[in-house]
């Protein structure tokens, strides 16, 4: 039966996007290698999307370089000619060094080769920043939008927010966007809140293990926007109705006569109705009228309801190609920044690994259930500058390793052997495939949890 809930629609467009996206990073990532590499006369022998352990699902000799599609999504590679890699090709390091080989370029040459993955990744990162910027803008609720404030769930009653509260800064910096808040709090490390209630601005002090518990409920439980339930449209396809019907532009005032005044009462009085007869009471203009409904097996009316958008009004700002550039820039290193801020707090503990840590899988869950462009784009260029930070850590089998060695060899005059290359990529492999396992293992326990 779970099996038959589950929205298989909407798994099949996140794990398309997903495999879009890794494509079109990994392939970039790779051609920075592999351009840099002929640039300077190496010999590439393969060029991989994806990894091809056993088989392929598509391979071509073009010259000396085998061009091919692996059947594991999880990344890709350059196989470069006298290189330690992941292949852990020992046989070829063995012979004298040839001309064309990698190990025989200067230390200078290798560190570019290295690098550019890592380069190629910025810049895809900053363009697609730039990009959907200019193409799309800054859509946001300010809180100063919000005529009814927040509804503070338990998270929010926890630290003394009240319902009907405005956040309007966090630790003394003004709040643009309402969506931003409780990210920006787990982000900045936030100290106190800056809140507006009855007409006054009081500090709320986010207390220590707060921003450990926001990561835990992964946001949830915390602020809502506060909003009357108006109807919009209504799906007579869908909807059951017993006597009279909703109408555009009422307002629920009432379900079985007990009062509700936000969406937030709304949706917690009707849900043990699921599958049942309810009567909601609506204003109508200046009068009252009851209309009583099947609820379906989600409690579910049937209507679409005034989004705050349309209730408050969202800000829209449009820039122009060159407005958009250093707002571009400023959007990817910000992203940059909240990424290394959220590593210092697993690090120091504030935030637990096995909280915030995950797979592909976790990865793919980020986008939307239906195709977005603007979405995917987005993620795209997140996971760029993830990607690019997260490469050029000094871990061994990491680009970031092999450049700290090509940068002590530039220093010292002394290059490592090949012997302690080949185990420094060995036990690199062992430390990200441990992570991997790992964060995926955290996947596959939140799925069955």
């Amino acid at each position: 039966m779970t099996l038959l809930i589950i929205d298989w629609a909407g798994i099949g467009i996140k794990t398309l996007q997903l495999i879009l996206s890794l494509s079109i990073l990994v392939t970039l990532h790779e051609l920075g290698h592999y351009t840099t590499a002929k640039w300077f006369k190496c010999r590439v022998e393969k060029f991989y999307l994806f990894f091809d352990p056993w088989f392929s699902i598509v391979k071509k000799k073009i010259g000396e370089t085998v061009y091919g599609i692996g059947w594991i999504p999880f990344g890709g590679y350059v196989k470069i000619s006298g290189m330690v890699d992941e292949s852990m090709d020992k046989e070829q390091l063995k012979q004298p060094a040839k001309p064309y080989e990698f190990r025989s370029k200067p230390a200078w040459q290798r560190l570019i080769i290295m690098v550019a993955g890592v380069i190629m990744n910025i810049l895809l990162a900053l363009f697609l920043f730039i990009m959907i910027t200019y193409k799309w803008g800054d859509d946001y609720l300010p809180p100063k939008n919000l005529k009814y404030g927040i509804y503070a769930d338990s998270l929010a009653r926890k630290i003394g927010l009240q319902n009907g509260d405005n956040i309007v800064a966090i630790d003394n910096k003004p709040v643009e966007n309402f969506a931003t808040i409780p990210a920006e709090i787990i982000t900045s490390d936030s100290k106190t809140l800056q809140v507006l209630r009855n007409g006054s601005t009081i500090n709320i002090d986010v207390p220590k293990g707060f921003i450990g518990d926001l990561n835990h409920t992964k946001l949830e439980g915390f602020i809502y926007v506060q909003y009357p339930v108006i109807v919009d449209t209504v799906d007579l396809k869908h909807t059951y109705f017993i006597s009279g019907t909703l109408l555009k532009n009422d307002k629920i005032i009432a379900i079985n006569n007990q009062p509700i005044t936000y969406y937030n009462q709304f949706d917690s009085l009707k849900k043990p109705y699921a599958n049942k007869i309810i009567s909601v009471q609506v204003l109508r203009g200046n009068d009252t009228a009851t209309v009583k409904a099947r609820l379906n097996d989600k409690s579910q009316i049937g209507f679409g309801q005034k989004t705050p958008a349309a209730l408050f009004g969202f800000v829209h700002k449009s820039y122009t190609l060159a407005e958009s550039i250093p707002i571009g820039i400023k959007k990817c290193f910000t992203t940059l920044s909240k990424y290394i801020g959220g590593l210092q707090q697993i690090i120091s503990g504030k935030v637990k690994a096995s909280e915030s840590l995950g797979s592909v899988i976790s990865i793919g869950n980020a986008f939307s259930s239906y195709w977005n462009w603007q979405s995917f784009w987005a993620l795209t260029a997140i996971f760029s500058i993830v990607l690019a930070f997260m490469n050029i850590l000094p871990i061994p089998a990491l680009d970031g390793g092999h450049a700290l060695f090509c940068i002590y060899e530039m220093i010292t005059g002394r290059k490592p052997t090949d012997k302690f290359m080949e185990y420094a990529q060995m036990v690199g492999m062992i430390l990200l495939l441990g992570l991997m396992a790992y964060a995926l293992g955290l996947d596959i326990f939140r799925l069955f949890k």
